[in-house]
């Protein structure tokens, strides 16, 4: 994959991932009757870009493997040069060794810190963004909140912002719950470890929080568990107590505009890389995400856990069945076995739910050649590079360790990024192979491309294109440098593609655990 020259004939025309593949992995479409010579097998079928063809004959109920890894079982005999995806590749059980960090190793600090130019807040914590945010309790209070937060929109009401260029917004932020739930349960406490964490958010210079009145979520008992006080950066009311929708508004928007000029005071100045805090997505994932885009975002991981910063790993059941390669390199078997509680525990909820931890991968990650959970985790826990896990947090809990870690979270990527943003994420990296339109605020989202196929069709919402690792004009750690050196740039006011387009509100989905009744 080093190959300057992707039309040279010497370009392999598959992918192996390591010599005891029994799969390798189709650069282009391959027609039937092709004769490949690397692996000395023609082509049976139709092998779609992207997708996995057997490398040898595998008898039925054998393990096939990727990455060096069980990725499935086969469900009938396989030829070698056949198309293997959903219709002969199932699950399986087998045993996985998990050594408890039989393979940490010290982190090598790198001499020359890097920087960005960041807003350091007044009590120290660093913001890449600066924004005024407005959070509700309740999906009741979401029309007042959004209506508010219309009214300083730069490209409806330019002028209620032109005396403020060091304010980046007002969003709201919104939400489908916050009733009819038990006030005692996970899911409220869930819910307000996600207010609370986005409440004090340091990409937010301050806040408005906005209830109906007579919700399950109310505010006080929100603002006490979360340790939050009312004062000038942080409001809190009701529409009821307010008298209503249209004073509601009123009152919202005459607070922000007292709140504008406190919040654009700030500047930016030069801070180092280890006040980033980035959590790792990847959303859309094809055939390979595993091979360009998440080793690239993997590479720029570890450049900065080695200048001190820290990078959050999660979606729980996409690294189902991969999770020994993470314990084996946790800095104490305490931290490899708390990966392993929430393993079991997503075991225990899907069983509870009469639900399969396999119902991943989605039809978009099938199509783009994903078989199995297991193929699809193997391929996403390289985002995280080969950095030490330091620590394992459950969702939406501030995060305080720095180097790698991991937020159990689901796979769905706005609950995800959700909980990552409130553990204190102030950058996302999220990597796609079908194609995301996400955004994330207030941290911005940069968004990687595993293939030129997709960068050329959706240049519009991609930042970088990985698939030159799969063309061999660039190399991973070639393109994971220029990745961290552009999460620099970002998190020093560059806008991603998906600011440039507005993403980020609507984007905002807390975990919802609670029975509603």
């Amino acid at each position: 994959m080093t190959n300057k020259n992707p039309g040279s004939p010497a370009t392999p025309r598959v992918i192996r991932l390591h010599r005891e593949d029994d799969v390798v992995i189709a650069r282009s479409q391959l027609v039937a009757g092709t004769f490949l010579s690397e692996e000395g097998v023609k082509v049976i079928g139709l092998i779609p870009p992207g997708h996995k063809m057997a490398a040898r004959a595998i008898e039925s109920g054998s393990p096939v493997r990727r990455y060096g890894q069980i990725i499935g079982f086969a469900s009938q005999p396989i030829a070698a040069g056949q198309h293997v995806h959903t219709h002969n590749l199932v699950m399986g059980d087998f045993t996985r060794d998990y050594a408890f960090s039989a393979e940490a190793r010290e982190t090598v600090p790198l001499e020359s810190g890097a920087s960005f130019n960041g807003i350091v807040r007044a009590d120290g914590r660093v913001a890449t963004r600066n924004y005024i945010g407005i959070l509700t309790s309740v999906n009741c209070s979401a029309t007042v909140a959004r209506a508010i937060a219309d009214r300083f929109r730069r490209d409806i009401f330019p002028l209620m912002l032109s005396d403020y260029p060091n304010v980046d917004g007002v969003v709201a932020l919104t939400h489908g719950v916050g009733c009819a739930v038990d006030p005692e349960g996970e899911g409220l406490a869930v819910l307000q470890r996600t207010l609370g964490g986005y409440a004090c958010h340091p990409n937010f210079a301050s806040v408005l929080v906005i209830g109906l009145g007579c919700e399950t979520n109310q505010i006080s008992t929100l603002l006490a568990t979360q340790e939050l006080k009312v004062g000038a950066k942080l409001q809190a009311f009701t529409i009821q107590d307010t008298g209503g929708t249209t004073k509601t508004i009123e009152r919202g928007v005459e607070l922000i505009q007292a709140m504008l000029p406190e919040a654009n005071r700030v500047k930016r100045e030069p801070v180092f890389a280890s006040h980033l805090v980035i959590g790792l997505q990847c959303g859309g994932s094809d055939g390979y995400s595993g091979i360009s885009a998440n080793p690239v975002l993997g590479a720029a991981v570890d450049l900065l856990v080695r200048h001190g910063g820290t990078a959050i790993l999660s979606e729980t059941p996409e690294i189902y069945g991969a999770e020994h390669l993470l314990t084996r390199r946790a800095v104490t078997p305490a931290v490899g076995q708390k990966l392993v509680e929430r393993i079991h525990w997503w075991e225990q909820y899907c069983e509870r739910n009469g639900a399969q931890m396999n119902n991943n991968p989605s039809s978009g990650n099938k199509a783009g050649g994903l078989t199995t959970v297991l193929e699809k985790s193997l391929g996403g826990i390289s985002k995280g590079g080969s950095s030490n896990l330091v620590e394992v947090y459950e969702y939406a809990q501030p995060v305080r360790a720095r180097g790698l870690v991991f937020m159990d979270t689901p796979g769905y990527d706005p609950i995800s990024a959700t909980g990552q943003v409130a553990g204190g994420a102030n950058l996302i990296c999220f990597t796609t192979g079908r194609g995301s339109a996400y955004g994330c605020a207030p941290s911005p989202s940069v968004k990687l491309a595993t293939n030129t196929a997709l960068w050329q069709r959706q240049s519009d919402d991609m930042d970088l294109n990985c698939g030159e690792v799969l063309d061999g004009t660039a190399t991973i750690d070639e393109l994971g440098a220029q990745l961290f050196q552009m999460l620099l740039d970002t998190a020093s006011g560059k806008p991603s593609r998906s600011e440039l387009h507005g993403y980020g509100q609507n984007e905002f989905v807390p975990w919802q655990l609670s029975v509603i009744t």
